[in-house]
C-alpha cells in the first residue's frame, strides 16, 4: 500500500528500492507469551480484499456489498505517517459497514526506516526505536478501540520498503516492530505486519531470532496471483494457521454498484477486527 498512502503521485517514484470463520488462537507461533492472558477468540477471514488510501463513503461500502466480490477492506486507523484525510473513518462508520457484512482490517502507519529515502514525518533511529515502537502501538490501540474495534483484533504495522542488507537499519527497524509487538499484546491486541516481499516483509520473515516478531504477515507481491500460498515467498511452515494476506495488484479502477474507487487488491487469509 505503498507511498500512495503518504503521497499516492510519488508512490513508485520513491520507494523502487526495492468465507469467513471464528478460530482461536491461530498465527501465534511468534507470540508465545500471549498464553499468560485469556485471549478473545480470533476472528479471521478468508477470501477477497480491498485496500484504499482513505476510507470510502458508507453508500460505496453499502453498494460495493452488493457486489459480492470483496469480503473485506483494510483501513487505516492512524500514525503519523498515514498519508490520507479519513473523513468517513468513524465509530459509527465502522459499525454500520460491519453490520453491512465487511469484515475489516486495522493497518497503521507507524515510524519508518532510518535508512529509506523517503521524507516521512515519522522516522525511527537505532536510540528510539523501541520507545517509539511502543509508543506508537498504544496509538494504535487507543485509536482502534476509539473506532469500536475491540480487544483481540489485529493491528497490522505498515513497513515500507528498505534497503535490509543494511544491517544497523534493518536491527533498528526490528527493535522498533518487536516493541510495537509486544506493546500490542500487553493491550490484548494481535500483531500484524505489511511489508514488501523483496525487504520489509522479508526482514520478518527471514529473521533469526522469531522473539516479539508479528504472527500475521501480510506481504506485497504485485504478481496479479490471487494466493496466500501458491506464490508464498518463504518456507511453506510459516505463518500458516489463517495468518497470511497478500496484496497481489494495484492501482485498480473498479465500479460496483455505481461506485468507481482505485484499490489494491489482496487474497486473505488473517485475522480482521473484531467489531460489534
Amino acid at each position: 500500500m505503498a507511498e500512495h498512502r503518504q503521497s499516492k503521485k510519488r508512490r513508485y517514484i520513491a520507494w523502487t528500492v526495492a468465507g469467513a470463520a471464528v478460530v482461536a488462537g491461530g498465527g501465534i507461533a511468534a507470540q508465545q507469551s500471549m498464553a499468560a492472558t485469556t485471549w478473545p477468540a480470533q476472528k479471521t477471514y478468508t477470501g477477497r480484499a480491498f485496500d484504499t488510501c482513505t476510507a470510502p463513503s458508507l453508500s460505496a461500502m453499502k453498494a460495493w456489498k452488493t457486489d459480492g466480490y470483496y469480503g473485506a477492506a483494510a483501513v487505516y486507523i492512524g500514525g503519523a505517517n498515514r498519508g490520507c484525510a479519513q473523513p468517513n473513518l468513524t465509530a459509527s462508520w465502522v459499525k454500520s459497514v460491519n453490520s453491512a457484512g465487511w469484515k475489516l482490517i486495522p493497518l497503521y502507519v507507524g515510524a519508518q526506516p532510518p535508512c529509506q529515502t523517503s521524507a516521512n514525518p515519522e522516522k525511527l533511529t537505532a536510540a528510539t526505536a523501541a520507545s517509539l515502537g511502543a509508543k506508537d502501538a498504544a496509538d494504535a490501540v487507543a485509536k482502534a478501540s476509539a473506532l469500536g474495534m475491540k480487544a483481540g483484533s489485529p493491528v497490522y504495522l505498515d513497513m515500507e520498503p528498505y534497503d535490509i542488507t543494511n544491517k544497523a537499519c534493518n536491527d533498528a527497524v526490528l527493535t522498533y516492530v518487536r516493541a510495537f509487538t509486544k506493546t500490542l499484546r500487553g493491550k490484548v491486541y494481535r500483531g500484524g505486519y505489511y511489508g514488501f516481499s523483496s525487504s520489509s516483509a522479508k526482514a520478518i520473515a527471514t529473521a533469526t531470532n522469531k522473539t516479539d516478531l508479528p504472527g500475521n504477515l501480510w506481504y506485497a507481491l504485485w504478481d496479479k496471483q490471487q494466493t496466500t500460498t501458491a506464490d508464498w515467498p518463504w518456507g511453506a511452515a510459516q505463518f500458516t494457521g489463517h495468518s497470511r494476506g497478500h496484496q497481489y495488484l494495484v492501482n485498480s479502477k473498479e465500479t460496483r454498484g455505481g461506485y468507481t474507487l482505485t484499490v489494491d487488491r489482496d487474497a486473505w487469509d488473517a485475522p480482521v477486527a473484531i467489531v460489534g
